[in-house]
């Protein structure tokens, strides 16, 4: 659980801006949004072998310049 104190001299939004920053650092909000359908493994797998294929194509990209 995510959980922020208000500091001295801190405004609301100020307090709510280190809250979001907190929620998405500590990656829960990205596991909710997986786990909201259901993904077969060979699915999970073929998402991640295109995911590595396009890492690769990027880094041969930038390699080149």
């Amino acid at each position: 659980m995510a959980k922020v104190e208000l500091r001295s001299n801190e405004s609301q939004q100020q307090l709510l801006t280190r809250f979001r920053k907190k929620v998405a650092r500590s990656g829960r909000l990205s596991a909710v949004r997986k786990k909201r359908w259901f993904v077969s493994k060979s699915e999970i797998r073929r998402i991640a072998k295109k995911k590595a294929i396009r890492r690769q194509k990027r880094r041969q990209h930038k390699r080149r310049r």
